[in-house]
């Protein structure tokens, strides 16, 4: 068997792409009409991978780890978006050419240049635009483009008739989860910490989508807010996966002078407890989530070693921010690509949505025995504060209350209300020392958040599972797809196309259904040609119906990756193959020999 180059005649992209689009798994969207840049239909092949992803990752989060899904509009107020920052600082740097008037996303111009272009400021790209000559990728024009500009990323709506009321398509769905914190905390039986997730649509107007599926204007996102006591980032279960090594790429790692394609040897490998004990990752929660994260994305294709986790530089990361970390995959085409993004985002989120909604979004983390604490009992002369202040009465009550003992010694006592010092003369104020018992303090739930890209994630497990094989000289392309993620998981193929052997076949297509095997019937062509066919499109088994069937009531099954076949009784067909789709084909057809 040899293998053959992905550069030989095209790149790879080109290859997954022209793959996808003839059997089934992606279409440009409007193609009737033309189609426009950064929208792609599902099709039959591909709808069915996306659900398998999907459901692999509800498995992990919702059902291992114990996290209930909700579901949000993907409309939201403008009021949920000015509170997340989103109205201000949701942008991408811009640039337009002045010979052709395209627009373009000035940082993605400078890519292969430095690794890191989008933590840039403007002035910065354009100096390397100009200092690299870059040219216009539409026209080909040197030295057209203006200034950096700032382009809002958010798709803008009115709701309901006329435009009082602004709505936004959702940036991201972690808004809805956030918005929603005080339902979920009281279904959580007021404790900490618990997780909710949420897998829908998300949309942001690019500017100028240019990488097929990699950059969407509406795509699919899975996130998981998961709100813990900000005290406590030791997580329950790290034990569990201290041992698990994975590839980290740390911040002072990084160069930003060196091309986006190469890691320059700054890559380590680690297994989790070292990275948390030597800080280079800030805590256990993350260091939990970020391998969670790889076994997901191992699980549903991504090869290991074109998968790395970056660490944000300072400059890039959230001001907010404790730490973040981006799973990144190579391809073939993009170099290294962001498909997760996992983040310790403090209690900025419930912070700010409490100051704009006016609401305490706080908790009441109990000790575990009440503590006894001395505290300041003002007592202010209201019978004289109040008509003497009057409308102001109740804020001079509330601001004098909060004083500790340093404000209240002197002869007097000095308060700002409203932007305006007050002096309250201080024989109005009486203070005194108690002893409380405290049960507990109140707190913002600090939040981990792994941000997960499935648009994304199905271009990367297509690339990293795509391989070509000459066999007895004729091309195979097979898609090495992990069993559970093939759109199709068993092909039937009688050897020929005889009612004798037909009926066997529909009969088994049948009960491999009611057994809840996704399953494909093809008698059309040689029984070769339609192997490839299946290899080409993923499918890990085919059961082979031949005249020996007939005699003995056997089936073959092939596996796609070793083209290995093993003879299987038509009784044990369904839970071998449920076996295998579970374990692999080498593990199953052992058990079955035995």
């Amino acid at each position: 068997m040899i293998r053959v180059s992905p550069h030989q005649t095209m790149d790879k992209y080109e290859k997954i792409i022209g793959l996808a689009k003839r059997r089934g798994f992606l279409w440009n969207s409007f193609e009737l009409y033309g189609g426009t840049a950064g929208f792609y239909d599902y099709g039959p092949l591909g709808a069915m991978l996306k659900r398998r992803i999907e459901d692999i990752w509800r498995k992990m989060y919702v059902i291992e780890e114990g996290f209930y899904e909700i579901e949000t509009p993907t409309i939201g107020i403008a009021a949920i978006f000015d509170a997340s920052g989103h109205t201000r600082g949701f942008s991408d740097p811009m640039v337009v050419c002045s010979k052709c008037d395209h627009s373009f996303r000035a940082d993605h111009l400078i890519e292969g240049i430095v690794e890191t272009p989008d933590a840039l400021p403007a002035s910065e790209i354009k100096r390397l635009i100009d200092e690299n000559g870059i040219k216009c990728p539409q026209c080909g024009g040197s030295g057209t483009f203006g200034g950096v500009s700032s382009f809002n990323l958010m798709f803008k709506t009115t709701i309901g008739p006329g435009a009082e009321r602004v709505g936004y398509l959702r940036p991201e769905t972690a808004q809805g989860m956030f918005v929603d914190f005080e339902h979920l905390f009281r279904f959580y039986r007021e404790k900490l910490p618990f997780g909710v997730t949420q897998i829908g649509k998300a949309y942001r107007n690019e500017i100028s989508p240019r990488q097929g599926v990699i950059r969407l204007r509406e795509f699919t996102q899975a996130e998981a807010e998961i709100f813990i006591n900000p005290t406590e980032k030791n997580h329950p279960k790290f034990s569990m996966i201290e041992d698990m090594v994975l590839r980290y790429y740390p911040a002072p790692h990084q160069r930003v002078s060196h091309p986006a394609h190469e890691d320059d040897g700054g890559i380590i490998e680690l297994n989790a407890r070292d990275a948390v004990d030597r800080a280079i990752v800030a805590h256990e929660f993350l260091a939990y989530h970020l391998v969670l994260t790889h076994l997901f994305l191992v699980r549903v294709g991504i090869d290991p070693a074109r998968l790395r986790f970056r660490q944000h530089q300072p400059d890039e990361m959230a001001h907010y921010a404790v730490d973040c970390w981006d799973a990144e995959v190579l391809t073939d085409r993009f170099g290294w690509v962001e498909i997760v993004g996992i983040a310790d985002r403090t209690d900025y989120d419930l912070s700010s949505h409490a100051e704009h909604s006016k609401k305490d979004l706080s908790v009441l983390i109990e000790y575990d025995t009440p503590k006894q604490v001395e505290r300041i009992a003002v007592k202010p002369d209201m019978s004289v504060i109040g008509p003497l202040y009057k409308g102001k009465a109740g804020k001079v009550l509330a601001a004098l209350i909060g004083l500790g003992e340093e404000d209240l010694r002197g002869d007097e006592i000095k308060i700002e209300i409203d932007g305006e010092m007050i002096t309250i003369p201080r024989d109005l104020v009486e203070y005194e020392t108690v002893i409380e018992e405290v049960r507990g303090e109140r707190v913002i739930p600090h939040v981990i958040e792994p941000s997960f890209g499935i648009d994304r994630i199905i271009y990367a497990a297509l690339e990293h599972s795509f391989s070509e094989e000459l066999v007895a000289g004729v091309t195979r392309n097979v898609l090495h797809l992990p069993a559970e993620v093939a759109p199709v998981q068993v092909a039937v193929l009688p050897l020929l196309t005889r009612e004798e052997l037909i009926a066997p076949a529909l009969a088994i297509v049948g009960t491999l259904r009611e057994n809840g095997v996704f399953v494909s019937y093809d008698d059309s062509g040689t029984i070769g040609r339609r192997y490839r066919r299946n290899d080409e499109i993923g499918t890990p088994f085919s059961v082979t119906i031949d005249y020996e069937t007939l005699d003995d009531d056997t089936v073959t099954i092939r596996d796609r990756d070793s083209m290995a076949q093993i003879r299987m009784p038509i009784g044990e067909l369904a839970e071998t193959l449920r076996a295998m789709i579970r374990h692999g084909f080498s593990a199953a057809a052992t058990q079955s020999s035995q």
